[in-house]
């Protein structure tokens, strides 16, 4: 078992008490991951345009957003109904900085295809109360109705990948260093 195996059942036994159905998919290449995961992500866009997407930053989902850049300049997506969330961002950044993940999000995919960036939503890294935040940033993802798909990266499925330089649900931060 690799170093994220732990972390791997831990986000499989959770998913598994929510009811939460997860199909793992195999590939031999990055490229391929990348294809079947825009390919799922382009089917929830086409079946409900105005679905929520959840999506995640690093290195891992970026083939994927390449992909769905380049779907939707061949004309079959179409994002501008679409919402999305992310899971996190680190405190003190502002989506200016090129290390947040508001950045990160506009530069691989918001800022190529034609998606309201209104409808596009990070958690506030600036908010003086960053519990308060995380609280606000669930009630508002309940409001949109929950997420329809979620996007995950390699270290999103290590549950303690997800470190306390972050706000994500239920957690606080501390300032990026």
């Amino acid at each position: 078992m690799g170093k994220n195996a732990h972390g791997i059942r831990l986000a499989l036994y959770c998913i598994e008490r929510m009811n939460i159905q997860m199909r793992i998919i195999k590939t031999k290449t990055y490229e391929e991951m990348s294809a079947i995961a825009a390919g799922i992500i382009g089917g929830q866009v086409l079946l409900k345009p105005n679905c929520v997407l959840g999506l995640a930053t690093g290195s891992s989902p970026i083939g994927t957003y390449k992909d769905l850049v380049k779907s939707y300049e061949d004309g079959v997506l179409d994002f501008s109904e679409v919402r999305t969330v992310n899971l996190d961002e680190y405190c003190g950044l502002d989506g200016t900085n090129p290390n947040s993940y508001r950045y990160f999000m506009n530069d691989n995919l918001f800022d190529h295809v034609n998606i309201d960036k209104a409808n596009t939503h990070v958690p506030n890294g600036h908010a003086d109360d960053l519990e308060e935040e995380a609280v606000r940033y669930e009630s508002f993802i309940q409001s949109l109705g929950g997420i329809d798909l979620q996007l995950l990266g390699i270290g999103h499925m290590d549950i303690s990948a997800l470190t306390s330089r972050r706000i994500t649900s239920r957690r606080q931060c501390t300032p990026y260093s």
